[in-house]
């Protein structure tokens, strides 16, 4: 129990260090990550107003229907490319990446070059 709670209160250290630092505004949302161990998320969020504009996951239909991916990493990429996709039609192109205190690699990274590729400019 112990080095649970270290572990968590490390994840949450991480977390704040991040976020101190970038914002999402109107001109700018931020596009948020968050991964679990079966799952990943992606939102795009616009912190002035509390606003989620777009949002995507490897839990949305969209997803589900695209048939089985070969690595969490390859559905990380879909994912990204599926929530640029979404913020493209909502007429957002420039967005603050929040890696949320994961590292920036696998994953996290698979997110990123799939939201870069489907139009994000970060």
């Amino acid at each position: 129990m112990g080095a649970l709670s270290l572990k968590k209160k490390a994840c949450l250290r991480r977390k704040r260090r991040v976020r101190k630092k970038i914002s999402g505004t109107q001109d700018r949302p931020r596009l948020n990550v968050f991964r679990s161990t079966r799952h990943i998320y992606a939102q795009i969020v616009v912190d002035t107003s509390g606003h989620t504009v777009a949002s995507a996951s490897t839990l949305d239909k969209e997803t589900r229907g695209h048939g089985r991916f070969e690595n969490k990493v390859e559905a990380a990429y879909f994912v990204g490319k599926l929530v640029a996709r979404r913020a493209i039609d909502k007429e957002i192109s420039k967005v603050v990446f929040d890696r949320n205190g994961f590292s920036y690699h696998g994953r996290v990274q698979a997110i990123a070059k799939g939201a870069r590729e489907g139009g994000l400019d970060f």
